[in-house]
């Protein structure tokens, strides 16, 4: 069971899901587990470059709260006796390098490093060797 809030709004009522005390954390407590470090050069630039192009007014208007939006429709398939959508499993994602990550976000993104290159030449030398390991055994 969930507590909810149900306030008037306009010809309706809007519910708003209340956590409990244990669901909330405080923040020293969010905090405390963490190291004291000096983030600094390329990491530092990066940070200030995304916040500096992603900063701007809110507009509480143009806000589009997809959330509340899905559990209206929700509840309204599960009042008007509809069947609930199954859940869609999320694509799997590959883990990322933190820092690329970051230059691609702030339009920096350098060029991937090229791989080394191998040759038949090389294939036939490992051949050769791991053959050469195998009679020493």
């Amino acid at each position: 069971l969930r507590t909810v809030l149900i306030r008037p709004h306009g010809s309706g009522l809007i519910g708003t899901t209340l956590n409990f005390d244990y669901e909330v954390r405080s923040s020293t407590e969010a905090f405390d587990d963490l190291p004291d470090m000096k983030i600094e050069g390329e990491m530092l630039d990066l940070a200030k470059h995304i916040i500096n192009t992603k900063k701007g007014s809110f507009d509480a208007k143009a806000f589009d709260d997809r959330y509340d939006a899905a559990v209206a429709e929700l509840v309204k398939a599960k009042l008007e006796g509809k069947a609930l959508p199954k859940k869609k499993a999320p694509p799997p994602s590959k883990p990322s390098d933190l820092l690329q990550a970051l230059r691609q976000s702030a339009g920096q993104a350098s060029t991937p490093k090229p791989k080394l290159a191998t040759t038949k030449g090389d294939a036939a030398k490992r051949a050769k060797r791991a053959a050469n390991s195998k009679r020493a055994a």
